[in-house]
């Protein structure tokens, strides 16, 4: 019997090391990563949309960021080039957050959750500005400029019909998120556009945290999330193949140049 036990495990081990490796092996495009985003995708909209199949969205939602950051490791070329660490990481916290968020209606998860995708955007800012999105940043003032302001003008607004607990920990966290987006336009195309979306879903969210409610606010929040989260992931990618960087920003080969 002991034998057996061990020869089990052993199988199990095997079989769970082989499954890794599929997920996170590099082919050049990741195509099938990307496949099970988007079915993960439609599942949990679905869910969504029908609180029936509430079962189905606990399923989904936590495996959508998973499903991005495969997509992330299998499109290297090869087991030698370089994923973008801070998008992974920001990804790993986003699942996290995801998860959290599932529990929402008690406060300790909510702001569990609001804690891990404050790692999300802190990586995702850090990775935007590795993309040069800072220098163009400098020559474009007036874009972290007006961000800051639109910031400053909702929390005006939704501060005081928030609970008085939550009003620091939405505040800290809503600058982190403009900043975010602010890099984010800085770097532009895709990313920029994924980040307005990731946006504009938290602030369905915070608008919902302070007992405001829009059509379809749930639906919209996700589908915001999603499509935001894709569009940063693809067009970050992009972006570092066209650079020719490495994880850390620099381009291989060469001087430390890149686009606006």
């Amino acid at each position: 019997m002991m034998i057996t036990g061990r020869s089990t495990r052993h199988r199990i081990r095997r079989a769970t090391s082989a499954a890794a490796a599929r997920t996170t092996r590099p082919d050049g495009n990741g195509r099938s990563a990307l496949v099970a985003f988007g079915a993960l995708a439609a599942a949990d909209l679905a869910a969504v949309a029908s609180d029936r199949t509430r079962g189905l969205r606990r399923a989904a939602k936590p495996l959508l960021m998973p499903a991005l950051a495969s997509y992330v490791l299998r499109r290297r070329a090869d087991g030698t080039s370089a994923a973008p660490a801070p998008l992974v990481t920001g990804l790993a916290f986003a699942t996290a957050g995801d998860t959290a968020l599932l529990f929402d209606e008690h406060e300790p998860a909510f702001l569990l959750g609001m804690a891990a995708f404050l790692g999300t955007q802190v990586n995702y800012t850090t990775g935007y500005a590795r993309l040069g999105a800072l220098r163009s940043l400098r020559r474009k003032p007036w874009t972290a400029a007006g961000c800051l302001a639109g910031w400053a003008a909702v929390n005006g607004v939704l501060a005081p019909t928030l609970d008085k607990r939550l009003r620091l920990p939405v505040a800290g966290y809503s600058l982190a998120l403009t900043v975010m987006g602010a890099t984010a336009l800085g770097v532009g195309g895709r990313v920029g556009a994924g980040a307005a979306a990731f946006v504009g879903s938290d602030l369905l969210i915070g608008l919902q945290a302070a007992g405001r409610k829009v059509p379809s606010q749930e639906l919209l929040i996700m589908t915001g999330y999603i499509l935001g989260q894709y569009l940063i992931t693809t067009g970050w990618l992009d972006r570092q193949d066209a650079d020719g960087s490495d994880e850390d920003g620099a381009p291989q080969g060469g001087p430390a140049t890149r686009h606006p």
